[in-house]
């Protein structure tokens, strides 16, 4: 697929690994459509893709509710006439251990919430966005691209219960959606990106921090323009599809 003039939309795409897939996208001519539910980061997000050469739209919409979607990808699809690309990146984190012991006590569970926000957020949002993408695509005879951003807690992570649990669905969705929606023209593909420098991994503290970056073979975190450099290869390749690509600096062998 020729990037230029594409019309593609990213979830989360007011900040972190969303943001920079976007700008990324944008040198390269590709329409952006901005999915997030903040509306100030959306602006920005829409400014830096404008000021690196394309056209970006900003859409306030909460990927874990139906309607909220479908009238996202509707007014996506009035706004630029079509939609060739889908990023699914909307993601949040809920981390706390399954069950926590101290003094031969259970001290804490994981919360019922904890584990619901995930799932909403992080599976039933990729979902409900892959479908109504691959609806308008279809619809419009538009051959599309869609890419979920899993992870390496895919394989499982301590502390990541909900998480890991999410990742793990959404790379399984990809060889489904592949093979299902291969006869309308429309790839499916994966990133799971290792520890990446975002605003959430600047937050850490430093000891933890640099205890992460020692168990990374290259010895660094990676940075938010190799996860859109990896996103942008999907998309320019037409015989990818059905395959999650692990981008972590081979921490996970």
């Amino acid at each position: 697929m020729k990037l230029q003039d594409s019309v593609i939309a990213i979830t989360g795409g007011g900040q972190g690994l969303g943001r920079a897939m976007a700008e990324y996208l944008a040198a390269k001519g590709a329409k952006i459509a901005l999915i997030d539910l903040m509306p100030d980061k959306l602006d920005e997000a829409v400014a830096a893709c404008k000021a690196a050469g394309s056209d970006a739209r900003r859409y306030v919409c909460n990927v874990a509710k139906e309607e909220d979607v479908e009238k996202t990808f509707d007014a996506i699809v009035k706004d630029f006439g079509h939609l060739n690309g889908l990023v699914n990146n909307a993601g949040i984190l809920r981390d706390g251990l399954l069950v926590k012991v101290k003094d031969g006590k259970v001290e804490r569970r994981m919360e019922l919430s904890q584990w619901q926000a995930v799932i909403d957020v992080n599976l039933t949002g990729v979902f409900l966005c892959g479908r109504e993408a691959a609806t308008q695509m279809i619809r419009n005879d538009d051959r599309g691209v869609i890419i979920n951003i899993a992870s390496i807690s895919r394989a499982g992570n301590m502390g990541q219960s909900n998480y890991s649990a999410a990742k793990a669905g959404v790379s399984a969705l990809v060889p489904v959606w592949a093979k299902e929606l291969a006869r309308y023209g429309i790839r499916c593909a994966g990133i799971a990106p290792g520890f990446i420098e975002t605003e959430m991994t600047a937050s850490m503290k430093p000891e933890a921090l640099e205890k992460m970056t020692a168990s990374i073979p290259l010895k660094r975190m990676g940075k938010p323009e190799e996860i859109a450099s990896a996103a942008a290869f999907i998309f320019e390749n037409d015989y990818v599809s059905g395959r999650v690509i692990e981008v972590d600096g081979a921490l996970r062998l």
